[in-house]
C-alpha cells in the first residue's frame, strides 16, 4: 500500500516511517505536518491509507478525516493520537484503525492487515475493474462481484453479506466496507449498507416508517430515521 503520514511533530513521522520500513509491501509516499498538506498530497499522490494524527494545530484530524471520507475515492484512515478519549468522536470519520501512541511494530502490523484486507486483490484482474468481494465457504475461499451483492448488515461480531447466491460472513466492518466503496454503498441504518444500483424504491408505512426495496429479493430494509435525510439525498428523492 501506498501511505500518506499527517503529523504535526516531526519524531513522530520518523517513528512511523521506520516502523513502516519493517514492511516491504507498504511505502511511505510522503509526510504531511498539517491539514492543508495532506489534502494537497491526497489529491496529488492518491495514497491507499492515511496515518493520521488527531491533535494538530488549526484544523484538526477528526475534521480532516470526515473530510477526506467526502472525496470521491477516499484512501482508508487510521487515527493514530496519544489522546484515547479521542476515539469515540473520531469514528464519526468512519476510520480503519486506532493506534495509540507510541505505536508498536505489532500494532501497525494489524492495523496495515485490516486495511489491506480490502485494498489488496479485490479488483477483477481481467482489466474490466469490476470490484470482487472474498468470502469462505466451508473451506474454501471464493469471490463474488459487489455488483451481484444487495445488502450487507451487522451481524454480532461480523458483517452479513446477502447477494445473489445466497448469504456469507466477512470479517470486514460496515464502516470499512463503506469508506472502501462510498460510490457503490450507501448506509440506510447504522446496522445496514445497501448497494445503490440495487434501490428500486423507497416505502413510507402508516406510523412513519421507511423501507428500502431493492432489485432482486423480496425483503424490505427499514431505513432510520437519523439515517433518512441523507438517503433521500444521495437517492435524489427530495
Amino acid at each position: 500500500m501506498r501511505i500518506l503520514i499527517v503529523d504535526d511533530e516531526p519524531l513522530a513521522r520518523s517513528r512511523l516511517k521506520r516502523l513502516l520500513g519493517q514492511f516491504s509491501e507498504h511505502q511511505c509516499v510522503a509526510e504531511a505536518e498539517n491539514a492543508s498538506e495532506a489534502i494537497e498530497q491526497i489529491y496529488k499522490l492518491q495514497p491507499d491509507l492515511v496515518l493520521l494524527d488527531i491533535a494538530m494545530p488549526g484544523q484538526d484530524g477528526i475534521s480532516l478525516g470526515c473530510q477526506i471520507r467526502q472525496l470521491p475515492v477516499p484512501p482508508a484512515v487510521v487515527f493514530v493520537t496519544a489522546h484515547p478519549q479521542h476515539a469515540l468522536d473520531a469514528y464519526q470519520a468512519s476510520p480503519a484503525d486506532y493506534l495509540l501512541k507510541p505505536v508498536s511494530a505489532d500494532g501497525l502490523a494489524l492495523a496495515l492487515k485490516k486495511v489491506g484486507a480490502l485494498t489488496r486483490a479485490h479488483l477483477d484482474k481481467t482489466g474490466n475493474n469490476e470490484v470482487l468481494i472474498s468470502y469462505q465457504l466451508g473451506n474454501q475461499q471464493r469471490q463474488t462481484k459487489l455488483s451481484d451483492v444487495y445488502y450487507f448488515c451487522a451481524d454480532q461480531k461480523y458483517t452479513r453479506m446477502v447477494f445473489a447466491k445466497g448469504s456469507a460472513l466477512l470479517d470486514f466492518s460496515l464502516t470499512q466496507l463503506e469508506q472502501h466503496y462510498p460510490q457503490m454503498l450507501l448506509r440506510i441504518h447504522r446496522n445496514c449498507l445497501i448497494n445503490r444500483d440495487r434501490f428500486r424504491s423507497l416505502l413510507t408505512l402508516p406510523g412513519g416508517s421507511h423501507y428500502i426495496v431493492l432489485d432482486g429479493i423480496d425483503e424490505k430494509l427499514e431505513v432510520s430515521r437519523r439515517a433518512l435525510p441523507a438517503v433521500k439525498q444521495q437517492l435524489a428523492l427530495d
